[in-house]
């Protein structure tokens, strides 16, 4: 599993990082009306790529991680920027509730797989949202296990139907997926494709 407090240094070296970001942020503004006095929070936002490019579009977005190194590159990040409607936050959705206010957007990108339960995390994306709100899931198509490799305990992906349901038993509706990137990435097998969904939906 990475250890992402260790890759938050050299995390935005990586240009696959920003390609991604790039695609998933396009593909987001073609599909969701956003208006200016929309608040958003960021789940698992790592280094925070994919909340910079959208800074411009919401009055505010939270970008929130559990890993205090990403956190910290972040918070860096947003004190040198000319952009006052970011802002960090350490902490785990995970095992705590986060009451702070309703949001209108919720958008995650490659952090789904690494939360064992989706279910339950779905169900808080939910009461994060007011009614209307918006969903953004960007995450792996099921896959065979090569995109992490051996010793990685969270989920190979997503079977699109399956994660649909599951937003659905979460309250939400009108659920609709489609494939917004596709990463290459080096396995033991060789180098390999890794299509990337888009999956939006409502409160």
């Amino acid at each position: 599993m990475t250890d992402f407090n260790n890759a938050a240094r050299s995390w935005d070296s990586n240009n696959i990082h920003a390609q991604r970001s790039e695609a998933i942020a396009k593909n987001l503004l073609a599909r969701i009306e956003i208006k200016p006095e929309m608040k958003a929070l960021e789940f698992g936002a790592g280094t925070g790529i994919l909340s910079f490019m959208l800074a411009d579009r919401f009055s505010s977005i939270t970008m929130m991680d559990a890993a205090s190194e990403m956190v910290a590159v972040m918070q860096e990040k947003v004190e040198a920027s000319p952009s006052k409607n970011l802002h960090t936050v350490l902490f785990d959705l995970t095992k705590q509730r986060y009451d702070v206010a309703d949001f209108d957007c919720v958008f995650t990108q490659m952090a789904l797989h690494h939360v064992a339960d989706t279910q339950d995390i779905l169900n808080r994306f939910f009461k994060l949202l007011g009614k209307g709100g918006y969903l953004v899931v960007a995450d792996l198509f099921a896959e065979d296990g090569s995109f992490h490799g051996a010793g990685f305990d969270g989920h190979n992906g997503f079977d699109a139907v399956e994660l649909e349901e599951m937003m659905k038993k979460a309250g939400f509706q009108n659920v609709q997926t489609e494939t917004c990137f596709t990463m290459q990435k080096m396995t033991p097998e060789g180098m390999k494709d890794f299509p990337i969904f888009l999956m939006i939906a409502r409160n």
